[in-house]
């Protein structure tokens, strides 16, 4: 079975505010919206010219709001002005380590921004779909595997509780409120734009292009799930499509995910023969606190919402390392 084709008329013309535009997910996120037509409106923190969205011109194609995701009265302004239907939310810190170095800061962004947007949606009557991004690391370490919907949200570490609690509130505003908002929680994202160089993926590919060994700060042995940045995109834009029509898919989250398990060796290995290195990963074994087995079931994914992703792990790779030697040789 194919991947559900999304509705140009759906986005025609939609008023579509999103947040984190300028990151991995969000980018793409963005370009697959104005292909569809939709009337892009990004909230935007920080200028970083080497974002996707910079470098790809696609910024000067949306509207742009400068701002904080803390500040609610910016976005119910925003909102508002805008005339905002459907709401992606992406904004959030996203980095492990930097949310064991610091949490609050971590929690601020990620759980404050949050409620934030989610009251200004409340507070704005002409939201109709709201898609909030938890993550897979809001389950945290769990026996069962792999995750499905109903595993608990046990997230022990900062940044797995940051996502986790970004999760519950988005369940509490449907349940209490009514607001129409459904949840994703993905795997590790990868793909051409992510310039967090410290980073499995883009790290990699950078230290191969310059001829050196790949670091791999934890023993090579954790398993993941990679997800690829255009099946996260596809996933978003088909899940706001689907809560349009479908009401009660309010309050519920959705796992998406190819369904494999890889080891971080494994990956970086795959990644040198993709670009025909030769060079043995440095292991170095020094990361702590962080999830060892992870991997999702996307069984809900596919039975309610027919999805399907768009690239296998290989395809998503090769896409990935040319969008990076193309990137790093205009450098």
């Amino acid at each position: 079975m194919t991947a559900p084709a999304p509705s140009p008329a759906f986005w025609r013309d939609r008023p579509t505010f999103v947040t984190g535009a300028t990151g991995l997910v969000g980018s793409w996120l963005v370009r697959r919206l104005l292909d569809l037509g939709a009337d892009v409106v990004c909230l935007v923190r920080d200028w970083v010219p080497q974002s996707e969205l910079v470098h790809s011109g696609d910024i000067a194609r949306v509207k742009t709001v400068r701002g904080d995701i803390r500040d609610q009265a910016l976005l119910e302004q925003a909102l508002g002005e805008y005339e905002v239907t459907t709401v992606i939310h992406l904004a959030a810190q996203t980095i492990v380590g930097i949310a064991n170095r610091n949490p609050v800061s971590t929690f601020d962004s990620n759980v404050r921004g949050t409620w934030s947007l989610l009251e200004a949606c409340r507070r704005t009557p002409t939201i109709g779909q709201v898609v909030l991004a938890s993550s897979d690391k809001a389950y945290g370490s769990c026996d069962q595997l792999p995750y499905d919907e109903e595993t608990p949200l046990r997230g022990q570490h900062p940044y797995d509780v940051s996502k986790a609690c970004s999760d519950l509130i988005a369940q509490s505003y449907a349940t209490t409120y009514g607001l129409p908002v459904a949840i994703t929680r993905c795997g590790n994202f990868y793909g051409g734009g992510d310039l967090n160089w410290n980073r499995l993926v883009p790290g990699t590919i950078r230290s191969v292009a310059r001829g050196e060994r790949p670091v791999i700060r934890s023993d090579g042995e954790f398993v993941r799930d990679y997800f690829y940045v255009e099946d996260g995109a596809a996933a978003y834009t088909l899940l706001a499509e689907r809560l349009a029509s479908e009401p009660a898919l309010a309050g519920q989250a959705f796992n998406f995910s190819n369904e494999i398990q890889v080891t971080v060796l494994d990956m970086v290995r795959r990644i040198i023969g993709l670009m025909h290195g030769t060079m043995d990963p440095d292991v170095r074994n020094e990361a702590v606190h962080e999830i060892r087995h992870q991997y999702l079931s996307a069984a809900k994914a596919r039975e309610v919402l027919g999805w399907r992703p768009l690239f296998t792990l290989d395809e998503g790779l090769q896409r990935t390392v040319a969008w990076y030697e193309r990137f790093l040789s205009a450098a």
